[in-house]
């Protein structure tokens, strides 16, 4: 990975504080004294502008630069952070601050991944995004890690006069936002462009979704990303329902738990990905997911359940950079209406969570609820295997 990747790699650290949304349900309930419903508004704000900013800014990246909707990303993301400085006393503030950061993610995610591809060797695309998503995965365990960081060791942050609320996390993501806009504006990126190609519009944009392999990976990622909400706001109250544990603390630490298997498997991910095809790792990072997930239905110890979401967060890791990098692969003159589309769907991490604590109370069990998630990754099977047949015949195709 050559130098022109380290910018790139600073803003998909910042891509991934959004997905503290999690964790803040929680300490936001108990710092601004909410209720269930109120509290709910936090990952709803925080992923609703997937859904409608994605394509748009699709359409205008095509118009300018991934390099400029990238920058534009950073900023929106630093407004909504340095609302902090003036302190959040109450809960409409914090929800801007999430909406700000949200609106800044949707639009980080459409240059992002597609941008990566501009700074990596095509061969090595899908390897570097997972790099990236690895990276990403250490923005997002920071939302819950510090906040648990910092209530260990309250008592000696107090001493030396160092604030210990989990808000603190705002004024630290500031910073590390404003060097990586300033990295990212001073850095020379050559994009790709493909001579004679169409601008893209809504109308074409739509239209792809009238190509049956387009429609199946956007699908992948409406369905995975419901899946890792699910999982990561899910998994504490898991553990407190089926083994009694205590939520304050496994709260947090189970959470953390699952993010920290995210960084995991994308650094195991971005170094298999060097010798094994990108289709043929999607299909067997699903069927590891699979096992996990099926594995906390069945789950009779804690230690039992604690592997099942050990494997569901390592199986779970790659998928968004593989389907994401063999959907444009698949069709490179079409990148920015592509990334328009999958960032799009990443609004099912506010769709399928819902849906899952719905199953939840209709069945009385936190367990059966992720019986949801479960459905989701069996699509995902359907995915990799159409991926597979595509890559198959496609090489046949080249061969021919």
């Amino acid at each position: 990975m050559n130098r022109r990747a380290m910018p790139i790699l600073a803003a998909f650290l910042c891509m991934g504080f959004v997905d503290g949304v999690g964790a803040f349900v929680g300490l936001a309930q108990k710092q601004f004294t909410l209720s269930n419903f109120a509290a709910t508004m936090i990952p709803f704000v925080g992923f609703i502008a997937f859904g409608f900013l994605s394509v748009p800014v699709g359409l205008l990246q095509d118009r300018t630069s991934k390099k400029t909707i990238l920058l534009a990303g950073l900023v929106f993301i630093l407004i909504g952070t340095a609302l902090s400085w003036a302190g959040l006393h109450s809960y409409g503030l914090f929800l801007a601050t999430i909406l700000l950061m949200g609106i800044g993610t949707s639009v980080l995610q459409v240059a992002g991944n597609p941008i990566m591809r501009d700074v990596s060797d095509p061969k090595f695309y899908s390897r570097n995004l997972s790099i990236g998503q690895c990276v990403k995965a250490v923005g997002s365990i920071s939302g819950s890690l510090v906040p648990a960081l910092l209530t260990c060791f309250s008592v000696a942050l107090a001493t030396i006069g160092i604030v210990k609320d989990w808000q603190v996390l705002f004024p630290m993501y500031t910073v590390l936002l404003a060097i990586t806009v300033l990295w990212v504006a001073m850095t020379r990126i050559e994009e790709h462009r493909d001579a004679g190609g169409e601008r893209a519009s809504l109308g074409s944009c739509l239209a792809l979704l009238g190509n049956p392999y387009v429609l199946t990976m956007v699908l992948a990622i409406f369905l995975y990303v419901g899946t890792e909400v699910c999982i990561s706001a899910n998994v504490p109250l898991y553990l407190k329902d089926r083994f009694s544990l205590d939520l304050k603390t496994w709260g947090i630490l189970g959470n953390s738990l699952f993010f920290v298997c995210l960084l995991a498997g994308r650094f195991m991910g971005s170094v298999v990905l060097n010798w094994i095809a990108a289709a043929k790792f999607f299909l067997l990072t699903v069927l590891v997911t699979v096992v996990g997930l099926a594995g906390l239905l069945f789950a009779n110890s804690p230690q039992v359940g604690v592997v099942c979401i050990i494997l569901a967060g390592i199986g779970c890791a790659n998928i968004f950079p593989l389907v994401f990098s063999i959907a444009v692969n698949h069709m490179p003159e079409r990148t920015n209406e592509i990334s328009g589309l999958m960032v799009t769907a990443i609004v099912g991490g506010a769709v399928m969570p819902p849906v899952m604590g719905k199953v939840a109370d209709l069945t009385g069990s936190t367990t059966l609820g992720f019986l949801v998630p479960l459905v989701c990754v069996l699509y995902l099977l359907f995915s990799a295997a159409v991926a597979i047949k595509t890559a198959s015949d496609a090489k046949a195709k080249a061969n021919a």
